[in-house]
């Protein structure tokens, strides 16, 4: 036999004997059958027409016999799969025993590999796996392009035009496994809208970047020199512009050379030149002074507020060598509050008393708190003067004085909702008021002379 011993044994039988008996089984039913069958129609002969013989048990038996023939062989069949995928052996060889004797032997292969049934459908059966198809809008990012620009401080960025995303339109399959999702496959792409690049500035210039500037900026310069007319040291000189004087940029033609505005008037300066307020603090209060000693002149009119503030009158008044009383230092704010409110140079108006009382140090000064010598006569200067409680009476009262009737024209209106008389009145500068304020045709070269020695004192 081409089978293995052992794995059909039962009761020491092997599986062909089985057979063989089955088959004597099945032969001696036929015999049996056929034996009844004779006495059957020997009986139907000699008994009375009457009388009918079933042969439904016969039949009965028959199909129950085949039916446990063939569990039988379903049986064997089953064990001896089950038990050949433990042996060793890669293959056995089976005979049917319904086959014929010069049948070929049939080859099964061995799986050495149990598989269990309950663990392959459980696991199965828990496993949800669902795909999808999609289709879902997407953003195209945009992109930036960038260009070098000699007027930005180097490495400084402007974004010129803000970028925008495309639009597409994706189709895609989704696999989700117990709700997880595991895969994304794309199966196609249509763009439905372009993209806006971004454009941006990128800065190159170092010399506004030393500066910390910008075109448009203010820049103050660091020393006196010309506007000329164009990029060069040979140029034209325009007009002269001294040190802590403010101008616009206007352009950065290279590294070197610049585009200005002063006052109105367009030209080039070195960039070495220059600075600004966020690398120098201190040049724009430097600018505001400048400014104001500047404006300083004889014929400057006086009809007006100075400008100055009240840290200005402080620092012009304190200190003054010649102040040896402190009338001035401790009246600067008297001058300021005047200044402001009666619309006359406050300077101008201190420079008046320092002259008139000698600094304070005069007998009208010193006996009746008169600075000016108002009221005086030149016959009897210190008889005909008025007598003041406090300096700041009288420093206020010649004040007013001057307003309503030297140094506006008639008309104007001034202090209180009055309108000065202009009595007086021959113009608004130092020289115009000499005309009819003093005997002494010096007398406004002297009080300008103060004027310039106290406004000097703010560029300290």
């Amino acid at each position: 036999m081409a089978y293995k011993k052992g794995y059909f044994d039962s009761d020491n039988r092997q599986l062909t004997d089985v057979f063989r008996e089955l088959q004597e089984t099945r032969l001696q039913y036929e015999a049996q059958n056929s034996k009844k069958t004779a006495n059957t129609h020997t009986a139907k002969n000699n008994k009375p027409k009457n009388v009918q013989y079933s042969y439904t048990s016969n039949k009965k038996t028959i199909s129950i016999s085949i039916i446990l023939v063939i569990l039988l062989v379903a049986m064997v069949i089953a064990f001896c799969w089950s038990t050949s995928s433990s042996a060793n052996d890669d293959s056995i060889e089976l005979y049917s025993p319904l086959a014929s004797i010069n049948q070929e032997p049939i080859s099964i292969e061995i799986n050495r590999h149990r598989l269990n049934a309950h663990n392959i459908i459980t696991s199965n059966a828990a496993l949800e796996v669902v795909k999808e198809q999609v289709i879902e809008e997407r953003d195209i990012p945009f992109d930036t392009l960038y260009t070098n620009r000699a007027t930005l401080p180097k490495d400084e960025k402007v974004v010129l035009q803000e970028g925008t995303n495309g639009k597409k339109n994706v189709t895609l399959v989704r696999s989700y496994q117990n709700g997880q999702l595991t895969d994304e496959a794309i199966l196609s792409e249509q763009k439905t809208k372009d993209y806006i690049p971004q454009i941006v500035d990128v800065g190159t210039s170092e010399f506004l970047a030393k500066i910390k500037a910008h075109l448009k900026d203010t820049l103050y310069l660091t020393k006196d020199t010309y506007l000329r007319d164009k990029l060069e040291d040979d140029g034209k000189d325009i007009i002269e512009i001294e040190q802590y004087f403010d101008v616009t940029l206007l352009d950065l033609p290279n590294e070197e050379w610049c585009k200005v505005s002063y006052e109105g008037i367009e030209g080039y300066l070195p960039t070495s030149y220059l600075t600004s307020a966020a690398v120098s603090p201190t040049m724009p209060e430097k600018n505001r002074i400048k400014k104001l000693v500047v404006k300083l002149d004889i014929n400057m009119p006086l009809n007006q507020s100075s400008g100055l503030t009240l840290s200005d009158f402080k620092k012009i008044f304190t200190g003054l060598p010649n102040d040896k009383n402190h009338i001035f230092r401790d009246n600067y704010e008297v001058f300021y509050k005047i200044d402001r409110k009666y619309n006359i140079n406050g300077i101008f108006l201190a420079s008046i008393a320092i002259h008139e009382s000698a600094w304070g140090s005069s007998q009208i000064a010193d006996d009746k708190k008169n600075l000016f010598g108002y009221g005086s006569y030149d016959s009897t200067p210190y008889e005909s003067s008025f007598d003041f409680d406090t300096y700041e009476e009288g420093m206020e009262l010649v004040a007013k004085v001057l307003v309503k009737y030297y140094l506006n024209p008639i008309g104007t209106k001034i202090y209180d909702n009055e309108k000065a008389v202009a009595t007086y009145y021959n113009g608004s500068t130092v020289s115009a008021v000499n005309i009819r304020y003093a005997s002494d045709p010096e007398w406004h070269t002297k009080v300008y002379s103060y004027m310039e020695m106290l406004y000097k004192r703010l560029e300290k």
